[in-house]
């Protein structure tokens, strides 16, 4: 039997979700972790303790973890000579523990985060602004952020989320889920930083607003910063189909947003 997980002192892993094609026929891989520790939130800096080589050891992954499983938080783009028998390794090193794992692109790999087969079903659709650029699927990256912030130590920042979905879910019936779930979920955390992050509900519930699609929200959480510097914050838009498409690899949105904090 597996060893039951401990509140802090355990391991963090990288975790390959799998690769995917974009548009112009380039190929990013998705990619999450798994901490260990069930209370421990760990900070691992960029550098011999949270590296991806080869090319890095900066490739834009997070140095913040948050406790248990996170599905899909960034992805890295590949060269275009990138072979099946080439491979990009994460390495991680928390609590003393080192963990690695390879990334490749392996057609037992290959995935379909932006449209699920069976009913056609899509990831929500993330804004900031309410004229401010969309997001669609799971494509955090530090290199292209959502979205850019100023805030300060001594004020909490709100941050504003508009969200929209086609409220399609992956079943026999294509009906919704039982009960009161809602169509889109929405959770804030640190992505990298100096300093602590607290938010007043990184949960926040979304408030229907009119809007075009089938489901239509908006969401306001306060963020507090504990010192200045250069912060990003990391978004996951969940839809039906819950934490990790519900076993589907699909449709969940991510996005990265920096924020300037002054003294």
């Amino acid at each position: 039997m597996p060893a039951p997980r401990r509140g802090s002192g355990d391991s963090v892993t990288g975790a390959f979700e799998g690769w995917f094609y974009n548009p112009d026929g380039s190929r990013s891989f998705l990619i999450g972790y798994y901490n260990r520790n069930s209370q421990q939130e760990i900070d691992i800096p960029i550098g011999p303790n949270n590296r991806i080589e080869p090319g890095g050891p900066d490739l834009g992954q997070p140095t913040h973890f948050l406790p248990g499983r996170q599905w899909g938080m960034f992805i890295v783009n590949t060269p275009k000579d990138f072979k099946p028998t080439d491979s990009f390794v994460w390495t991680l090193v928390a609590n003393g523990q080192s963990t690695s794992i390879p990334l490749r692109v392996k057609s037992d790999y290959v995935m379909s985060p932006f449209a699920e087969i069976a009913v056609n079903n899509t990831p929500p659709v993330l804004r900031f602004d309410t004229a401010g650029k969309t997001t669609q699927g799971p494509v955090a990256n530090i290199a292209a952020a959502a979205a850019a912030m100023t805030a300060s130590v001594s004020a909490p920042m709100p941050l504003n989320v508009w969200a929209s979905d086609d409220m399609k879910y992956t079943s026999g019936t294509n009906a919704p889920p039982s009960g009161s779930r809602t169509p889109v979920t929405v959770r804030w955390s640190k992505y990298r930083g100096p300093g602590a992050v607290t938010f007043d509900k990184a949960r926040p519930e979304l408030e229907k607003v009119p809007g075009s699609a089938a489901f239509n929200g908006k969401a306001t959480v306060n963020a507090k910063f504990s010192e200045p510097g250069d912060y990003m914050l990391h978004i996951t838009g969940n839809d039906y189909s819950g934490d990790g498409g519900g076993g589907f690899g699909c449709c969940w949105t991510t996005a990265v947003v920096k924020v300037s904090v002054k003294p």
